[in-house]
């Protein structure tokens, strides 16, 4: 750094102050960053010549003065500063709370509850306090909660509230009074329940009631950062389980069991009030503009963004659960809530801006956030951040460039911190404003055609009359119903808003009138969460996607009408490219369990939520990107299928870890999944046909395995409020409904390759054709697919086995008529079944002198090698793979539609080449 400038703290006014008075105090802080346990000691030292009040005061000048040492002259890191700065409040606040209750008990006695037991009292750290971001020269927001009514039990008897009240006081005395050693921190008590206008300690049940009751949503992003900060040990300290009934309150007030996006509109207030606010400050003050925390681009927009996402989303994804503002930018990127390169601007951002607080609080001990006026320490600023001279790597900023009213080699230094810290505002502003604002151009609050006056409502003769006649209609129809009449008026503006949103979109021909009119039917039900309703307010995007959604086929609104919450998937950019991901899905499931953890909730309730909510989010993407025509008919049914085996993979591991009778740390379980999901041709609302095998030595593994499973149906099946995941089918398991619901695998092997008595039929080993390992314990996969592979290649009398699966056919087909002049693409002659029948025959026949046959690969790559092998003519098997690729095709969409398989003869003409070829593929195989 250059001599001109040189960069130290003695600079700071408040640095000089503290080491002309202290000097003989400044050693007794050890060397380096100060901890919890190092400020203690210096207080404990501090106490042999001082009182407590002057010694939490003199400890926090040396703190402060180390830190700026740290902070300017050694490039200590904002985290670092912040911390020491939170221990401070954190130790000091500790003593002062063990001295004014041993000062009151000796009075009064301890508190202590109507069974006689004691009562713990937590101070509660909000904001920067309570997310360990505490600055250099801040206040400290505080709520003082105790645990339940009482009284002392001493010589003069009051109650748990009095003694509490006069616990604050003392608190306040020993920590906010201005002494002749000034003061340790400015208390703020504003942010407990009913504010100034509330007693200054509130009881649990008092809390409870106030959130229940009376709590507003720009509370719940103060409470989100809340966290207990003394006393630091002993009786109430954090980690205590009488803690945790705290903890327990706040949580469900800050994060809502659904996606939130009602809190927009409290946090738009919010902010809207703080910016009147700081313009106010500012009018005819120009040198206020540049405060770094709540001007337009300051730090506390960073933290409106982070809190607002979290605060939607964290009642579903508590990985993104944090205080700490940099870490919920990276947790809120790696869930996908902001891109990377977004988040890492904004937290580098934050850094600056925190940077540039501190050294302008470092000056004077000021709480202020504006960048001061005179030269010298404005370029003292610009400096101490790295900011470089002419000559020493920079190109020069002109003085006269933009408005930087500065000029020599100090004004060039002084002109390039208002540069960046233009450029750092400028980013976070356009950040937060598209956030809270949504893109610039967009019509904000205007509706139905109109800008300002009063919002038209739905049930508006004149909006009505703004819609096209036959989505007016149906608008009209449920407006006039009782639910919509109840709502409240911000509801019935939020409805005419997007129902004017689709028909602005119909003019513009970015849908269809029938997707219209389907969206007014797709919203009824959700008339009572408006938590939907509002995110397709904020979401115009959203709403845009899914209007073309809804007209491109029938099936998708009722998944939407079954699982409203997913509509959220329709914001995710990457939505049409991307293709689903096993070990990804997992990941984040792991990532949430861990989130529900960390805040006691990785309860039964919740994980089962939890996995049936993604499950529903990722075969919304998949719906969505197939109806789009961005993936294939196989490429859906590859994707359904993998996501149903890392939901039987995730379930078996919760499942196991919260089993009583689990009895080693992983179960030796296998899943063999058939039909359907054995093939990998899984739809949508398929259910899974599987068998459960274990390999355990266990005396008592029969009993063991066979609760688990119960157990872990029950998890797969049972439907709690967000919804179910998928029926499952045991019935091929050895001896069919009547056998055991888990095997051993010794026994699953005899029965399938017929030693003892007790034998597999030929239908089993049909179904056993496109049998696969799907989940469970991967070392048991190769065992399980060898007992299939033993099956396939055992000798067979051919004849037998024709006449066996021919007559199987025919079984199936007479347990679904077709009518006459019907075809139907599944069941029909010439139909799916036909060719899967023929591939089963083919590979039970054949697949020991030809074993490319033995592998699970799929009906069409199965007739196609068939074929190769030379176990069919010349262009049937190839024929036969591209009839059933065609038939699966018009099966899917029909059922997207919600149309009949079963065609009639106009319909089912244009497949008439395909049914053929079916045919001839029977005849060749069966003659």
């Amino acid at each position: 750094m250059s001599t001109l400038f040189p960069v130290i703290a003695e600079h700071s006014r408040y640095v000089q102050r503290v080491r002309r008075r202290y000097a003989a105090e400044l050693p007794l802080l050890p060397p380096g960053l100060p901890d919890r346990s190092a400020i203690d000691a210096l207080i404990a030292t501090l106490l042999q010549d001082r009182p407590l009040g002057s010694a939490l005061r003199v400890a926090r000048h040396l703190v402060l003065e180390r830190l700026a040492v740290l902070d300017i002259e050694q490039a200590a890191s904002v985290n670092d500063v912040t911390l020491a700065m939170t221990h401070l409040a954190e130790v000091t606040l500790d003593r002062a709370l063990v001295a004014a209750r041993a000062e009151l008990d000796a009075v009064h006695g301890a508190p202590r509850s109507a069974d006689g037991g004691d009562l713990a009292f937590w101070v509660v750290g909000m904001g920067k306090l309570g997310a360990r971001e505490l600055n250099v020269s801040s206040d400290i927001d505080l709520i003082y909660v105790y645990e339940d009514d009482g009284e002392t039990h001493g010589a003069r008897p009051v109650s748990a509230h009095e003694y509490f009240s006069n616990v604050a006081k003392k608190l306040y005395a020993l920590i906010g009074d201005v002494t002749d050693d000034g003061q340790v921190f400015r208390v703020d008590l504003a942010l407990r329940p009913n504010g100034k206008s509330g007693p200054p300690v509130v009881s649990l049940g008092m809390l409870e009631e106030y959130f229940l009751v009376q709590g507003r949503e720009w509370e719940r992003f103060a409470w989100l950062k809340s966290r207990v900060v003394a006393p630091l040990s002993g009786l109430g300290a954090p980690g205590d389980p009488r803690t945790l009934a705290l903890r327990d309150l706040v949580t469900p007030f800050v994060y809502r069991r659904y996606l939130d996006y009602g809190v927009f509109e409290g946090l738009r207030q919010l902010h809207g009030k703080i910016r009147s606010e700081a313009k106010a400050r500012a009018a005819g003050r120009p040198e206020r503009a540049n405060d770094v925390k709540l001007s337009r681009g300051g730090i506390r927009e960073i933290e409106f963004i982070v809190q607002l996402l979290q605060v939607v989303r964290g009642g579903q994804f508590p990985e993104i659960r944090t205080r700490s503002t940099v870490k919920a930018l990276g947790r809120v990127a790696e869930r996908g809530l902001m891109k990377p390169e977004t988040a890492a601007k904004l937290a580098e951002a934050y850094v600056f801006l925190r940077r540039v607080e501190h050294r302008i609080q470092f000056l004077d001990d000021q709480q202020t956030h504006c960048l001061p006026q005179a030269d010298t320490d404005l370029v003292w600023i610009a400096a101490s951040l790295g900011i470089k001279p002419p000559g020493e790597g920079t190109v020069p900023r002109r003085a006269d460039d933009g408005d930087c009213p500065y000029s020599g080699t100090g004004g060039q230094i002084a002109c390039e911190l208002f540069h960046q810290l233009g450029e750092v505002r400028e980013l976070v502003a356009t950040e937060f404003d598209a956030l809270l604002h949504g893109a610039p151009g967009s019509n904000g609050g205007c509706t139905g055609g109109q800008c300002g006056g009063p919002k038209p409502t739905v049930d508006g003769e004149d909006f009505l009359q703004r819609l096209p006649e036959t989505l007016a209609a149906a608008v009209r129809a449920l407006a006039e119903t009782p639910r919509v009449q109840g709502l409240r008026e911000e509801s019935r503006q939020r409805l005419a808003k997007l129902f004017y949103r689709a028909a602005q979109a119909v003019e513009a021909q970015e849908c269809s009138l029938d997707a219209a009119v389907r969206f007014v039917d797709w919203v009824e039900p959700l008339l009572r969460r408006e938590s939907y309703l509002a995110m397709l307010v904020e979401r115009p995007a959203v709403q845009a996607r899914l209007l073309r959604l809804l007209g491109l086929a029938r099936w998708p609104m009722r998944y939407l009408m079954q699982h409203p919450g997913v509509i959220d998937e329709l914001a995710d950019p990457l939505l049409l490219q991307a293709r689903f991901e096993g070990d990804a899905f997992l990941a984040d499931l792991r990532d949430r369990e861990r989130g529900w953890a960390r805040g006691g909730e990785a309860d039964e309730e919740a994980l089962l939520d939890t996995l049936r909510r993604a499950h529903h989010a990722e075969v919304f993407r998949t719906l969505v990107r197939d109806v789009e025509g961005r993936i294939t008919v196989e490429q859906v049914a590859d994707d359904l299928s993998l996501l149903a085996d890392a939901v039987l993979q995730i379930a078996i591991t919760w499942a196991w870890a919260r089993f009583a009778k689990a009895h080693r740390e992983k179960p030796r379980l296998a899943v063999i999944a058939y039909g359907k999901l054995g093939g990998k041709e899984l739809g949508y609302g398929g259910d899974l046909d599987v068998v459960f095998v274990f390999d355990d030595d266990d005396e008592n593994a029969s009993e063991i395995y066979g609760a688990f499973v119960r157990r872990l149906i029950n998890w797969l099946t049972l439907r709690t409020a967000a919804g179910e995941l998928f029926d499952i089918d045991t019935a091929l398991r050895p001896n069919g409904n009547s056998g055991l619901l888990v095997t051993s695998l010794d026994r699953f092997e005899a029965y399938q390759t017929g030693r003892g008595s007790n034998t597999a039929w030929t239908w089993e080993h049909q179904a056993i054709t496109r049998a696969r390992f799907c989940a469970g314990d991967p070392a048991l996969a190769p065992r399980c697919e060898s007992v299939r592979r033993q099956v396939l290649t055992a000798p067979r009398d051919v004849e037998a086995l024709k006449r066996e699966v021919q007559a199987m056919r025919e079984k199936v087909r007479g347990a679904r008529p077709v009518g006459t002049h019907l075809f139907d693409v599944k069941h029909s002659e010439g139909g799916m079944m036909d060719a899967e029948f023929a591939v089963q025959y083919l590979v039970l026949a054949h697949a020991a002198a030809h074993p490319a046959l033995q592998d699970d690969l799929g009906n069409i790559t199965l007739l196609r090698l068939a074929e190769a092998e030379g176990l069919l003519p010349a262009g049937v098997g190839v024929a036969a793979g591209d009839a059933y690729r065609e038939l699966r095709r018009v099966q899917h969409r029909a059922r997207l539609n919600e149309q009949a398989t079963a065609l009639d003869a106009a319909a089912a003409a244009p497949l008439a080449g395909h049914r053929d070829a079916v045919r001839a593929l029977w005849s060749a195989v069966f003659g």
